[in-house]
């Protein structure tokens, strides 16, 4: 394996970063939902509605995971979902922070699921992998060796299914100021989160945007599958495959 890749394999983010969130795991869930009551909901809300547009897309390709990466796990929200929802047979969170994964692993111990702080031994394991919200919380000059972190874990081929905050929409931009983690965060946008998966290894499939409407406006959710073009949404995701 290239060390420069086995070097980032052993932290997705900074130091930094990694004692900032052991500071807020046991609560996290309070501080995030700190900022998105400005929507109206709670991350259960977001975290399902991401795994399930997604359950749609792979629908649309015939395409049906098993193994799944969840790069930037924390505390693993989302483990639950990649199972219910993806029915995938394990998952695999990845994240630097020690604290985050202790509550993951007390939480899923029921699950087909293993937590750590690095990937070794994981490479060409995984047909699916998933981060939300990640890279926003990765110093710029770090996000391609984060960006090849996954791609090592990717079976070739593999899906990548990339979410992040949407700059364009300024109740995202709200919400962040009110979150303690999201201080400091640089947001990624779209076209340069499309530029840095080409040039790290991955074909760009499709980008969606997702959570257009607060909670009051709920009725209009339904029109929300037909805006997915429209980037206005709360947050956006870009499919790929891993190249080669």
């Amino acid at each position: 394996m290239d060390p420069e890749i086995a070097q980032g394999m052993k932290s997705p983010d900074a130091s930094d970063e990694t004692a900032e969130f052991d500071r807020y795991a046991a609560d996290y869930d309070a501080s995030l939902n700190q900022g998105l009551k400005v929507s109206g909901e709670t991350k259960e809300y977001f975290a399902s509605g991401r795994l399930r547009h997604l359950r749609a897309r792979f629908s649309s390709l015939n395409f049906a995971p098993e193994h799944a990466l969840d790069f930037g796990c924390g505390t693993g929200t989302a483990t639950p979902l990649l199972f219910d929802l993806l029915q995938v047979r394990s998952v695999r969170g990845l994240d630097p922070s020690a604290q985050s994964l202790e509550i993951a692993r007390n939480r899923w111990a029921h699950l087909e699921a293993v937590f750590a702080t690095n990937a070794e031994g994981w490479g060409g394991r995984c047909d699916l992998a998933f981060c939300n919200g990640v890279f926003h919380h990765i110093p710029v000059a770090e996000r391609a060796a984060a960006l090849a972190v996954v791609r090592e874990t990717l079976k070739p081929g593999g899906l990548f299914a990339f979410w992040e905050n949407n700059p364009w929409n300024p109740l995202t931009r709200l919400a962040m100021r009110l979150v303690p983690f999201d201080a400091d965060a640089i947001l990624v946008w779209p076209h340069e989160a499309r530029r840095l998966l080409r040039e790290n290894g991955f074909e760009i499939l499709g980008t969606d945007y997702l959570f257009f409407f607060p909670r009051f406006l709920a009725p209009l959710r339904r029109l929300e599958p037909h805006l997915a073009w429209l980037p206005l949404g709360g947050q956006y995701l870009i499919l790929c495959r891993r190249d080669g």
